[in-house]
């Protein structure tokens, strides 16, 4: 990524109060980006995004993307240059729970931001950020490639597969590459791995149980020890999130596709070796045990290849997943020692993307 480029931009990036969406403004803000944040409230109770203090550096509005006429306002008066649209029900077993809200933002929210898009000006790139579990699981023991068929069992699965058909078919009617000199404007897809970090509250998340259970000095609960996952550090995503953008505001539509990030194979980890290396991390004598309750389905096994973002777009993970694990274990002690967490959180992401 280069910092350079960003000066100066005018950014909107939807769900902004959110897990990522906070680690992403926060960076955005130490560059110099002209920023304005659209989401909901903070999604959980604490948040990131109220305890590192977000909101002071930034343009926030609270708004839903499933409310088509204010988030195209918000469009039309800001006039971005470049929309990261990371706004989404991000949770399997909520989906299972509230289907129709999960359809309603993942997928309509979807096609209300395009929409919006298509009926402004001066928009120039699009990033949809989707989801590694977007692609049909065969429980393969290889990674997913962006030509695999999409797919989905459980309704957040799906309809981050229906984002990723939404756009392919507004790119492909309304901002088709062979009349990009008309509309100016590219669009494309980043599905990435499960992301880990420091003030991850997202109910039922892997790394915000554990944390949940290791400030309350209670047993960690797991579901599947045996499922593996793609773990990488919210940083890498982010930072092929922005690589993307870039290349598609210099180059335009030769990057207008979908594109994997995730971690090196030798970090895709069944979730019991993430576990035990995290309670390790923490340095007391905490146990987890086998949640026995009923669970629905979820894939057993999940991995991307992400050759592609490598060779074309120049983009590699920078941090291990044990240096994921390390940096979620300092974030969580500073806050327990009531550090200011808004310069704790700016000082790790330069010292972490200054990582070779």
């Amino acid at each position: 990524m280069d910092v350079n480029f960003w000066q100066g931009k005018r950014v909107l990036l939807t769900g902004h109060t959110g897990f990522k969406g906070s680690w992403l403004s926060l960076w955005l803000q130490s560059i110099g980006v002209e920023l304005m944040g659209y989401a909901l409230e903070p999604p959980t109770n604490p948040s990131l995004f109220e305890v590192a203090d977000v909101a002071k550096g930034m343009t926030s509005v609270v708004g839903d993307v499933v409310d088509y006429e204010h988030l195209w306002k918000v469009i039309a008066d800001f006039r971005p240059e470049i929309v990261l649209h990371l706004a989404a029900q991000s949770v399997v077993r909520t989906s299972y729970i509230d289907p129709v809200s999960n359809y309603n933002t993942n997928v309509m929210g979807t096609v209300h931001l395009l929409e919006a898009i298509r009926k402004v000006t001066g928009v120039r790139v699009v990033v949809n950020v989707t989801s590694d579990k977007c692609y049909e699981n065969r429980e393969w023991v290889w990674g997913y490639r962006e030509n695999d068929p999409l797919g989905g069992y459980d309704p957040y699965s799906s309809s981050k597969a229906c984002a990723e058909l939404v756009t392919a078919a507004y790119r492909n009617s309304f901002f088709h590459p062979a009349d990009y000199p008309k509309h100016g404007v590219a669009i494309a897809t980043a599905r990435a791995g499960n992301v880990i970090g420091g003030g991850d509250w997202t109910p039922d998340g892997l790394v915000s149980d554990i944390v949940q259970a290791l400030l309350q000095q209670r047993p960690v609960l797991i579901r599947n020890p045996y499922a593996t996952r793609p773990w990488q550090h919210v940083l890498d995503a982010l930072n092929g999130y922005l690589t993307l953008a870039e290349h598609l505001y210099k180059h335009g539509v030769a990057f207008a596709d979908a594109w994997n990030f995730g971690p090196y194979e030798s970090d895709v980890k069944p979730v019991g070796w993430l576990v035990e290396n995290l309670l390790s991390l923490w340095g007391e004598e905490v146990i987890w045990e086998q949640d026995t309750a009923y669970q629905p389905h979820e894939a057993n096994s999940l991995s991307l290849d992400c050759a592609k973002a490598r060779l074309k777009l120049g983009w590699k993970p920078r941090l291990s997943l044990s240096q994921g694990l390390e940096q979620i274990t300092n974030w969580t002690k500073a806050y327990q020692s009531r550090s200011n967490m808004h310069q704790y959180t700016q000082a790790t992401i330069h010292q972490l993307m200054s990582v070779d």
